[in-house]
C-alpha cells in the first residue's frame, strides 16, 4: 500500500527487478508486480484514501473467506474489512489477537510461482509477536494447518527451530513466528506484525541499490539462520526486508 504508484515502481524495480501489468480491469491505482511472467506481488496507491500507512501486508490464501472470516472471530481476532470483490476473488484484512495485520484471499492463485524460487520473489513471511507458541495455535486454527496433509496436498510441518517456530510446506521455510515484540513499542521491527522478505541474490548490492533509489537502510545486511538479510524501507517508509539463500 503506497501513496503514489510510480514513486513505488521505480523504486522496487532499481532494489528486485520487478516488472508490471495493470491490475483490477486496468486500474490506473493498482499494478500487479512480475518475476519471470509470473505475478508475485501487488502495489496499490490508496494508502491515504483508505487511511493505511505505507506498509507491506502477508496475504493467505482461502478456500471460501466467509468460513475464514468466522475463525478469526471464533478466536478472538478482528476483521477489519471485508470480505469484499476484489478483481477475479474475494479479500478481508483481519488483525490476530496481537494486532498483528494479515489479509485473506478467496481466488485464483498462479500455480507456476513458488516462494523464493527467483530473485525478487517473496522468500518468506516472518511474524514478530508476543507468544509465537500462541500465536501459531490461532494461525493454524484459521487455516487449517493441521488438516492440510494427505494425499494430493502438499505436506504442511510446524516445528520448534532456532528460537522460533517455523512453518515448512513440501520441507521448505515459508514463514516463521518468533516471540518478544512489544505491542507498545514505537519501533515497527519489534511491534506484532508480519514482515515480507523478497529473495535477491545479493543483500548487499540490495541494499546499495535501495539507498540510490531513494530508500533507508534500517537493519545493515547481517547473516541469520535464513541466510544473509537487510531490513530497508522504500521511499515512503515501507518496511521491508531482503534475503539471500545460505551459501
Amino acid at each position: 500500500m503506497a501513496h503514489d504508484l510510480a514513486t513505488a515502481q521505480d523504486f522496487y524495480t532499481a532494489v528486485l527487478g520487478w516488472r508490471y501489468k495493470p491490475g483490477i480491469q486496468g486500474r490506473g491505482d493498482y499494478a500487479v508486480a512480475l518475476v519471470h511472467g509470473s505475478p508475485v506481488a501487488g502495489l496499490a496507491a490508496g494508502a491515504r484514501l483508505m487511511g493505511f500507512p505505507v506498509c507491506w501486508t502477508a496475504y493467505f490464501a482461502a478456500a471460501s473467506a466467509n468460513r475464514t472470516a468466522a475463525r478469526v472471530h471464533e478466536r478472538g481476532a478482528t476483521i477489519a474489512v471485508g470480505p469484499i470483490p476484489f478483481g477475479r476473488g474475494r479479500v478481508l484484512w483481519a488483525a490476530d489477537p496481537d494486532n498483528a495485520v494479515f489479509g485473506i484471499w478467496e481466488g485464483e492463485v498462479d500455480p507456476d510461482w513458488r516462494a523464493g524460487r527467483h530473485a525478487g520473489v517473496p522468500a518468506r513471511l516472518e511474524l514478530r509477536t508476543r507468544d509465537p507458541f500462541a500465536s501459531a495455535l490461532f494461525y493454524g486454527g484459521v487455516f487449517d494447518w493441521d488438516a492440510q496433509r494427505g494425499e494430493g496436498r502438499e505436506s504442511i510441518d510446524i516445528g520448534y527451530e532456532d528460537d522460533r517456530v517455523v512453518l515448512r510446506i513440501a520441507d521448505e521455510p515459508v514463514a516463521d513466528l518468533l516471540g518478544g515484540a512489544v505491542e507498545a513499542a514505537p519501533d515497527p521491527r519489534v511491534r506484532p506484525q508480519w514482515h515480507v522478505y523478497f529473495r535477491v541474490d545479493s543483500t548487499d548490492a540490495a541494499a546499495a541499490a535501495a539507498l540510490a533509489a531513494g530508500g533507508t537502510i534500517v537493519s545493515p545486511p547481517d547473516d541469520s539462520p535464513f541466510g544473509r538479510t537487510a531490513a530497508l524501507r522504500d521511499p515512503e517508509g515501507g518496511l521491508f526486508h531482503v534475503s539471500e539463500p545460505e551459501g
